[in-house]
C-alpha cells in the first residue's frame, strides 16, 4: 500500500483528528493517553524520545514504546529529537511499525535542548533540517511530521514552514511562540503567525498555544483555519496548563477532580508507569485543592507506592466533599478561580511580578504563603530541599557549614587529601602514568606494577637458542630432505 501524504494522511490515517494531546516529557505516557482519549482526544503523541538513545539502547526502546503497544492507543505519533539525519532515520525505522507517523521535535526551547543541540535550536539550520526530513520521507513507510516554534517575523516563519513542506513534511504543528518566549513570562501565542502558515502551505496544520477550554479550541479553529488544535502543558514554557489539569478539556466538561484522578489510577494499574509520572499527574490534577489542604501535599510527595498515592488521593476527595458540605448558598470560589478548587480547571501561572505583589483578597503567591507559614522568615527552603531534609533531618543547606576543599594545582577541582602530588584524581593519574610513579592516596600503582612486571620477566627461564644454520640454508632444511631421500 502506498504511503499516504498530506490531507489524505490526515483524513484517512488520523481520522481527521481535530483534538490533539501534545508530546509531554514524562507526562504523555500510555495511561495518560488512554485517559485523554476516553475524554475527547482524537490523536496523541508519545513523550519526546531521544533518537540516539533509542537506537543504541534496547531497554529504552522497550520501556518507552515496545512494551506500551495497545490497540486503543491509535492513531499515535512518535516524536523524536535528533540532529543527525542518519540517526534520526535509524530510530524512526525501529519505531515505524508501532505508530502512524514519526514527528521531529523542532519546538523544545529548554536549556537541555540547547546543550544537546536539538529542538527549537535547530530552526536556523535549514540545510540540516532539509536533509533530515528528506531522508526520513524517502526511507520510512509512515509519514514524517514536524512540530515547530515561530520566528518573530511572520514572513520568515512562513518560509520556514514552506521549506519543511518541500523537504517532505506531511503535517505541521505550529506553536505560536518563539524559542525565547519561555519561563515565567512567555506571553500569549500568536495565532496570526499560525494563520499565515496555514494559508501558505498545502499540508494539514495543527495549532498549539492559548488553549484552556473547548471554547478556545473552537475559536482557534475558526480564527486560524487549522485542521486541529493541540493542547499541551509543558512545564516552564507554557503559561497555561490545559490537558494536564483537565483531561476532559476536549469534552467541554469540568468534572470533579477525584473522578479523573481515580480513573487515571485505575489505568495505571492496568498499564504501569514510573511512580514519578503518577505523582506529577496528581500534583497537577489536585493543584488547586493542594493550595487549600497543604498538609496533604507533603503526604503526596512522600508516597512511595501506588497504593500510598491512591490513599492520599482518597483523603483529598474526602476533604473536598467536606468543603462541599460546608459550602454556603451563593458562595463564590476564592482566589480568583472560575470554579471551586475541587473542579478540574486550567491553571494560569502568574508572572514573577504578579506573583510577588501582595494581592488583597485575591490569590496570593506561593512564596508569600510559605513565608507566612514560616512566621515571616524570608529564608524559606525550597520544596526540594524540604523533601531532602525530611529524608535526612541532620542535613543542612547553610553554605557557611559546607566543608571547604583544597583545589587541585592544575585544574581547580577538589584535590585528594592524601595525594602525593597535591592533585585531583584525573590530573594525578596522568602525571603518575607519565612518570611511572605511585600515588597510594588515589590507589594508583604504576611504579609498583612496572617493577613487578620486570621482576616476573627476569624470573622466566630463557628459551634455548636454535642451532646455527647448516650449509643447506636456514636451519639446514635441504640437507635433511636430502638425507631422507637417500
Amino acid at each position: 500500500m502506498p504511503k499516504l501524504q498530506g490531507f489524505e494522511f490526515w483524513s484517512r490515517t488520523l481520522g481527521g483528528a481535530r483534538h490533539v494531546v501534545a508530546p509531554m516529557v514524562d507526562q504523555s505516557e500510555l495511561a495518560w493517553r488512554l485517559l485523554s482519549r476516553r475524554h475527547g482526544a482524537q490523536l496523541c503523541y508519545t513523550p519526546m524520545l531521544h533518537a540516539q538513545v533509542f537506537v543504541r539502547d534496547a531497554n529504552y526502546r522497550k520501556e518507552n514504546l515496545y512494551c506500551e503497544v495497545c490497540p486503543e492507543d491509535r492513531p499515535l505519533i512518535v516524536q523524536f529529537c535528533a540532529n543527525d539525519p542518519e540517526v534520526f532515520v535509524q530510530a524512526a525505522l525501529l519505531a515505524q511499525d508501532y505508530c502512524d507517523a514519526i514527528d521531529l521535535n523542532l519546538g523544545c526551547p529548554q536549556m537541555i535542548a540547547k546543550r544537546g543541540h536539538y529542538g527549537a535550536f535547530l530552526q536556523e539550520e535549514w540545510g540540516l533540517l532539509q536533509r533530515m526530513i528528506l531522508l526520513a520521507h524517502e526511507k520510512l513507510s509512515v509519514p514524517v511530521t514536524c512540530k515547530i516554534r515561530v520566528f518573530p517575523e511572520i514572513e520568515k516563519t512562513v518560509r520556514y514552514a514552506q521549506m519543511l513542506e518541500k523537504a517532505g513534511c506531511q503535517l505541521l504543528t505550529v506553536h505560536g511562540r518563539t524559542k525565547e518566549q519561555k519561563g515565567p513570562l512567555p506571553g500569549p501565542a500568536s495565532w496570526e503567525h499560525i494563520r499565515a502558515v496555514r494559508k501558505a502551505v498545502s499540508i494539514p496544520v495543527f495549532a498549539n498555544g492559548n488553549i484552556q477550554s473547548l471554547r478556545d479550541v473552537e475559536r482557534c479553529l475558526q480564527d486560524t483555519g487549522v485542521q486541529g488544535v493541540m493542547s499541551a502543558a509543558l512545564k516552564p514554557p507554557s503559561p497555561t496548563e490545559g490537558n494536564l489539569h483537565n483531561p476532559a478539556l476536549f469534552e467541554g466538561r469540568s468534572p470533579a477532580v477525584w473522578e479523573l484522578a481515580e480513573e487515571y489510577l485505575e489505568l495505571v494499574r492496568q498499564h504501569p508507569c514510573p511512580l514519578s509520572y503518577v505523582r506529577a499527574h496528581l500534583f497537577k490534577l489536585w493543584h488547586h485543592t493542594l493550595q487549600v489542604h497543604q498538609q496533604l501535599r507533603e503526604e503526596l510527595a512522600k508516597a512511595k507506592t501506588l497504593e500510598e498515592v491512591g490513599e492520599v488521593s482518597r483523603a483529598l476527595r474526602l476533604q473536598c466533599q467536606e468543603d462541599m458540605s460546608r459550602q454556603k448558598e451563593g458562595e463564590k470560589p476564592s482566589g480568583g478561580l472560575p470554579f471551586f478548587h475541587w473542579v478540574c480547571q486550567p491553571y494560569v501561572r502568574p508572572g514573577p511580578r504578579e506573583g510577588s505583589k501582595e494581592n488583597s483578597g485575591a490569590a496570593r503567591s506561593k512564596r508569600a504563603l510559605e513565608e507566612e507559614e514560616e512566621g515571616g522568615r524570608p529564608e524559606v527552603l525550597s520544596k526540594n530541599k524540604q523533601k531532602k531534609q525530611l529524608r535526612n533531618p541532620h542535613k543542612t543547606f547553610d553554605p557557611s557549614l559546607k566543608p571547604k576543599y583544597a583545589r587541585c594545582d592544575q585544574c581547580g577541582n577538589p584535590k585528594g587529601n592524601r595525594c602525593v602530588f597535591n592533585l585531583c584524581r584525573g590530573c594525578c593519574k596522568k602525571r603518575a602514568f607519565k612518570e611511572s610513579a605511585d600515588c597510594p592516596g588515589h590507589r594508583l600503582l604504576f611504579k609498583t606494577k612496572l617493577e613487578k612486571s620486570l621482576a616476573w620477566k627476569g624470573d622466566q627461564p630463557r628459551l634455548q637458542e636454535p642451532p646455527p644454520p647448516g650449509p643447506g640454508g636456514p636451519g639446514g632444511f635441504p640437507e635433511i630432505v636430502g638425507s631422507a631421500v637417500a
